[in-house]
């Protein structure tokens, strides 16, 4: 190999000994390649052996992505029946349970901050009388006019169920005593001055209510007494009844 000094005081290689590191390199690079050609992997060689891990990789990327709308099914099937668990069978509200569920929880979050909280019980007047007169279709229809206009007329942080047959339940978070009975009467006054039509005909419509404010260290069951037992009062102060 020859050897020059450059006029910088650096040395390089001579044009052969450049020409004999490029052959050596590209006898190594043949060599790698033949050696390549006949590398294989249990009997497979190897570009064989990457076509099967892409089509490998690729089915079980199909699977997984499977999985994935399996489970997002699943999740949606799930929540579809949650919702029909907690929702009446005829209107957009709380069933009982979900109802009390909730009554339970604004009640004790009332108690822990002490902050007023209260529930207006409802009673439709007249139902069966409209279910004998008209038919079932149309007492369906009446709860669920009255559902869609208790729906109009409460905030976002309140909650309205349906507690039995013409029962109506709302919970009025952070409402004392006397918020609750003027939202009371405004909602009755609703049901009242909201038409009704069926089949042409308008059927009045009337509600009892009562309101009531929770109180400290008070259950689920003695709030919905206490309320029913408003409304009672109230229904037999507006018939003339002592």
């Amino acid at each position: 190999m020859k050897i020059e000094r450059t006029g910088t005081g650096r040395f390089v290689q001579g044009p052969s000994a450049v020409q004999a590191r490029a052959e050596i390199q590209g006898a190594a690079a043949a060599g790698s390649r033949a050696v390549a050609d006949v590398t294989t992997i249990m009997g497979i060689p190897e570009t064989e052996l990457t076509l099967k891990v892409h089509d490998a990789i690729m089915a079980l990327l199909g699977e997984v992505e499977q999985l994935r709308r399996e489970l997002r099914e699943s999740q949606s099937r799930m929540q579809h029946l949650e919702k029909l668990a907690d929702e009446d069978t005829l209107a957009p509200i709380a069933n009982k349970r979900a109802f009390l569920r909730e009554l339970n929880r604004i009640m004790s979050y009332s108690q822990r901050y002490k902050v007023p909280s209260s529930l207006i019980y409802f009673d439709l007047n007249g139902l069966k009388t409209i279910n004998d007169t008209h038919g079932h279709v149309a007492g369906d229809a009446v709860l669920l006019h009255v559902a869609n206009l208790l729906i109009e007329s409460i905030r976002g942080s309140d909650l309205i169920g349906r507690l039995g047959g013409d029962e109506f339940g709302v919970i009025l978070a952070n409402a004392d005593q006397q918020l609750a009975a003027e939202k009371a009467q405004t909602l009755a006054r609703a049901i009242e001055t909201t038409p009704f039509l069926w089949e042409g005909e308008h059927i009045p419509l009337s509600a009892a209510f009562g309101a009531y404010c929770f109180q400290p260290g008070e259950g689920t069951t003695s709030a919905l007494a206490n309320a029913d037992r408003a409304m009672y009062e109230n229904k037999r102060k507006s018939r003339g009844l002592q």
